[in-house]
């Protein structure tokens, strides 16, 4: 038991604190401790800094431009080669799989989406720096995504992974396995592009020379339409990795923080919608029209449903079954996930087990099932973008850049601080930006992280951005030799995995009544742009989601929390004290605390927040007692009052009429009743001698607690110096506590301080203020009453007009020096 409590003895001592220190003010805690005025760098020094070179440095300038020179030198062979060549094959089959799924949510031939799983891969090996990362066309979503977003990062977490992954608000930026390919959302916003570009009313033709129809009965040339769709395709990849190179260069891949968790929570929820209306046409084998643009989605669905009748029935069993067992697959992945080494490849299964029934009933031709055809065997010769064609998709490539992006590197991060490196966002966005113009000269459309060949070239063991380069080589394969097995499968089975993978982002709908719960604002943002992207579509919708999550921020700096604080007796702690019942505030003290940079918006908000904090209005209190004074002033000229220096007194034996209302009219007579002046003492918390409504003013000094005020612009500097004087002129003191650095340094290139409002109001912390108040009433009380010392003389018969609104400082003199006037 002793041992016990000798045990205990020293938690006891640590559970509490004693600290002597003398009370700092600004001013004082300066001086003492000789504050350093930093000098910034001259433009010579920068100049020289950013030019110098040396071996050493231009060394680390190229691996920062080719990251493969820092990790392939210590690639180690013996330990990774293997492991990358499995998951490279097993990646590489599924590249192969989604290539052909995902172009027909870019409305191209899917031969093409074999280039943009192959093309892309090359250049991000030697430019990007994340080794897990795999490079493919924009495409397919793992089976169930959590959307983890702080505030500085974006992180697409696969469910698989929630409970090995650790993060952080503050990953690490850096090289390891990425899969650069399938992401729907992308896919769709460059499909929207193509469509809008190339409809199918540019094509139509007479019968003797079409090639399809449009499902309409009208004849279209589609070989001209799937040219000049390709073309557009290629067209907006080549502009969207120019912007990404761009603002790889000028250092802006910051810009990815403004896509908030509800925003793309909302926004990919709407994307796998648009995906699933994309490709719901393509289950059914029903034609309809290519709508694009506000409400299209709907018009889409509309005409889906009113041509439901012809729907093939081979297609439709083909697509369900695919849905049906994919789900059922992955979901066993998902469950059994630490006993199965390797996930199983559903996709690839069942795209081999369709394409053989397809290719032994040929259900083309006694169904009329639509199959894939014909996929081009070898390479297309690169070709220039057309360059005319930029001005008409600039805007859309803009929000194409950034969501590619983002995607990108949230995925990069997750495995980069799962594996302890680093990966750099604006080098991302440059390896992006090249593999884009790379892969737009050969016929490829944008290309961005393929989260779900990233999740099986991880899970299979891949280490580097060599299972990439394998997984390019199986695709390679497919593109020269077997490109020609697969022609037989069906469309259906391809838009049935598209539609399997989806589940995830769908399931982001159950996010919401947890915002709603946590942060209703939160909730908004999600709803918002959700809705937004259905309605106007994606491009726009991503856009008005960000606005809209912008604004939220505006209003809710505008608006901030503010509250008075108390004192937690016994202690330095100041707390709210409507929110704590054993809080006292200091006596005749109010201390105010608001939780916002204070700026031209909610200057308004602050002083709002004053009066509801001290109980009055600063400048009325200051207008009403002028009132008072000129009443005063006329009863002493009419011999009805006496000024002495014990107070205002009436005369001997006379009613004393000066209790006058405050609404009798006014008398502007100069009554020339000579008056000397007179030194009186003024209680404005006393009863008066005229009825004049003065509020009263129970506080003597005010605290600002700006602990929690990063910065003050102009506007707001101006504002707070008016309050100073405004308090200051009723006898209130007003300082400043736990207020930061810079902003001392704020204040004094805005030319705030000055002979009256100087440095010793500000003080570190709160309770150094309350202590320094307290010292000084001690010190008042031990000489005289607080009175306001004021001299009475005649006035001139001009009326002084009286407003209720604040002044600014020019015309606060004006108001001091009538006062003064007045008094005299």
């Amino acid at each position: 038991m002793a041992a016990g409590e000798r045990a205990e003895e020293p938690l006891a001592e640590l559970s509490h604190y004693v600290v002597a220190r003398p009370i700092y003010s600004e001013a004082g805690f300066q001086e003492e401790n000789e504050r350093r005025t930093p000098l910034p760098p001259t433009l010579r020094e920068r100049a020289q800094a950013a030019c110098r070179c040396s071996r050493k440095r231009a060394f680390q300038i190229a691996k920062s431009f080719l990251p493969i020179l820092e990790w392939l030198p210590n690639y180690r062979v013996k330990e990774w080669l293997i492991s990358d060549v499995i998951s490279g094959v097993s990646t590489g089959l599924v590249a192969t799989l989604q290539g052909l799924a995902y172009a027909l949510l870019v409305a191209v031939p899917v031969g093409y989406g074999l280039y943009s799983a192959f093309f892309p891969i090359l250049t991000y090996f030697f430019l990007g720096t994340s080794r897990h990362i795999s490079v493919v066309f924009s495409t397919s979503l793992p089976c169930c995504i959590l959307f983890l977003i702080t505030v500085d990062n974006i992180i697409f977490l696969p469910v698989a992974e929630t409970q090995n992954l650790c993060v952080h608000s503050s990953l690490a930026l850096g090289p390891h396995i990425k899969a650069m390919g399938p992401f729907p959302v992308v896919s769709l916003m460059v499909g929207s592009v193509v469509l809008s570009m190339a409809p199918d009313d540019n094509f139509l033709i007479d019968g003797s020379n079409a090639t399809g129809t449009n499902g309409t009965g009208t004849l279209i040339d589609t070989e001209s339409r799937d040219a000049q769709r390709v073309l557009i395709a290629s067209t907006l990849t080549f502009l969207v990795g120019i912007l990404q190179v761009i603002f790889g260069v000028l250092q802006i891949g910051f810009i990815v923080r403004y896509l908030a968790d509800p925003l793309v929570g909302g926004f990919t929820t709407a994307a796998a919608f648009q995906v699933l209306v994309s490709q719901l046409k393509i289950v059914l084998n029903v034609s309809t029209k290519n709508y694009n643009g506000v409400l299209s989605i709907i018009y889409t669905l509309i005409e889906t449903f009113e041509k439901i009748g012809t729907t093939n029935i081979a297609d439709l069993i083909a697509g369900l079954l695919t849905i049906f067992v994919c789900m059922v697959v992955k979901e066993i992945n998902d469950r059994f996930k630490h006993k199965i080494p390797i996930p199983i490849p559903i996709e690839v299964i069942v795209t081999i087990v369709a394409t053989g029934i397809s290719y032994a009933a040929d259900l083309e031709k006694k169904y009329n099932a639509g199959i894939v055809k014909s996929i081009p065997r070898g390479f297309l010769p690169p070709e220039p973008p057309d360059v005319s064609l930029f001005s008409q998709m600039i805007a859309a490539s803009f929000s194409i850049a950034i969501v590619a992006y983002a995607i990108a590197v949230s995925v990069g991060k997750v495995y980069a601080t799962k594996y302890d490196y680093a990966i750099d966002g604006n080098q991302e966005f440059i390896a992006f930006g090249f593999s884009n113009i790379f892969s737009g000269a050969f016929s490829c459309f944008v290309a961005t992280t393929a989260l779900s060949r990233t999740a099986v070239q991880e899970s299979t063991g891949g280490k580097t951005q060599v299972a990439g380069i394998i997984s390019a080589g199986i695709v390679l394969i497919s593109i020269v030799a077997l490109g020609k097995l697969l022609e037989p499968l069906q469309k259906s089975v391809l838009a049935a995995v598209v539609i399997a993978n989806l589940k995830g982002m769908f399931m982001q709908v159950f996010d919401v009544p947890r915002l709603w719960r946590q942060n209703k604002v939160d909730a908004m943002i999600w709803v918002f742009t959700c809705v937004a992207s259905i309605i106007l579509g994606l491009d726009l919708g991503l856009l008005a989601g960000l606005l809209f999550g912008l604004l939220t921020v505006v209003l809710r700096v505008q608006f901030p929390s503010w509250g008075g604080f108390g004192n937690v007796p016994g202690t330095d702690i100041y707390k709210k004290v409507k929110d704590y019942k054993n809080v006292v505030e200091p006596e005749g003290v109010k201390i105010l605390k608001f939780s916002s940079p204070i700026f031209y918006a909610n200057i308004d908000g602050l002083k709002s927040s004053l009066k509801s904090t001290v109980g009055f209005d600063a400048v009325k209190v200051y207008n009403k007692r002028l009132k008072a004074l000129r009443k005063i002033q006329k009863l002493i000229k009419k011999g009805k009052l006496k000024a002495t220096k014990n107070g205002i007194i009436s005369e001997p034996g006379i009613n004393n009429e000066a209790f006058e209302t405050d609404e009798d009219p006014e008398d502007n007579e100069d009554l020339q009743v000579p008056t000397k002046e007179v030194e009186i003492q003024v209680d404005w918390n006393s009863e008066l001698p005229v009825k004049v409504n003065i509020p009263k003013v129970p506080i003597h000094s005010l605290i600002l607690d700006f602990g929690a005020v990063t910065f003050l612009d102009i506007v707001a500097v101006r504002s707070i110096k008016t309050i100073i004087r405004e308090f200051e002129r009723i006898d209130v003191r007003v300082y400043f506590a736990s207020y930061q650095d810079n902003l001392i340094s704020q204040l004094e290139r805005s030319a705030f301080f000055d002979d009256i409002v100087r440095k010793d109001i500000f003080f570190l912390t709160v309770h150094d203020a309350v202590l320094y108040i307290r010292n000084q009433m001690t010190y008042s009380d031990n000489q005289d009453p607080i009175f306001e010392k004021i001299s009475l003389m005649q006035e001139s018969k001009e009326p002084i007009e009286f407003t209720e609104t604040s002044r600014p400082d020019d015309e606060l003199d004006v108001q001091e020096e009538a006062m003064r006037r007045l008094a005299s």
